[in-house]
């Protein structure tokens, strides 16, 4: 079997569920649009998913706003790709990144793509890669364009990246008014209403596995994380509980729509 969509499998870690192949994806990241910081967690991330084969940074390295990645690039292996911006304001990195996505794509030596920006100029990109059945993974901001983020079969928001070592549901990125929480909550509640019934079976109950496919399927950019939880399963227990209740049978959860 391809190491494409068909191929995956999905596990549990530490209560969140991913899929793990043996895919291979390149990462290729937008200098000019992401943070250095923000490295070390994205890679891992990244990991989950597949095995990094390529990893690359674009960017004009005789400006003063690239230096900072330096000190990165040896420590995790990363080739710097060097792009004059020819015009001011202008990004010619993103034509370069692009180019080099197709490169890979059309020499065939990977099964899919991690791109590192909040950037919608690389919807086309990440569409192009879908349309071959290959793997696309977003990595940006939680400003990123719709229109991006839907073009990826996932998309991870680094704010959720940054602060995953935080105690659950203390972090400040999470932290709303009350209407916007209440805004979140129904927002949510519809997307689980929506993943159940994609897999409603007979008995009515499904494993949270399931549900958690469904929500990626659904909202490419789904994360329990957005709403304070590093798990789905604690966002569904200590969230959903008038919209959805759980049992466990061995050690799988099994989740059911309340009437």
């Amino acid at each position: 079997m391809s190491a494409g969509k068909n191929s995956k499998t999905w596990i549990e870690e530490n209560g969140n569920y991913y899929h793990i192949t043996e895919r291979k994806i390149a990462v290729l990241i937008d200098g000019d649009n992401a943070q250095p910081d923000s490295l070390y967690p994205i890679l891992t991330e990244v990991s989950k998913y597949g095995v990094i084969t390529v990893k690359r940074i674009y960017g004009d390295w005789t400006t003063p706003q690239m230096s900072s990645w330096k000190q990165y690039l040896h420590k995790n292996a990363i080739i710097p790709q060097h792009q004059f911006a020819y015009t001011t304001g202008k990004n010619s990195t993103d034509s370069t990144l692009i180019i080099d996505a197709m490169d890979l794509l059309h020499k065939g030596n990977i099964d899919g793509i991690a791109i590192v920006s909040s950037d919608s100029d690389y919807t086309r990109l990440a569409t192009r890669f879908r349309e071959d059945n290959k793997f696309v993974m977003g990595i940006g901001r939680k400003q990123t364009p719709e229109a991006f983020t839907n073009a990826c079969e996932l998309f991870v928001y680094v704010e959720n990246l940054m602060i995953q070592n935080e105690p659950e549901g203390e972090n400040e990125n999470v932290k709303h008014s009350e209407k916007a929480e209440m805004d979140d909550k129904q927002e949510l509640f519809k997307l689980i209403r929506e993943a159940y019934e994609m897999a409603e079976t007979d008995d009515e109950w499904i494993q949270l596995s399931l549900l958690n496919q469904n929500l990626r399927k659904i909202k490419s950019s789904f994360d329990p994380r957005s709403y304070g939880h590093k798990k789905l399963k604690n966002l569904i227990i200590k969230e959903c509980e008038e919209v959805i209740e759980t049992k466990t049978e061995d050690t799988s959860v099994y989740v059911k729509l309340r009437n």
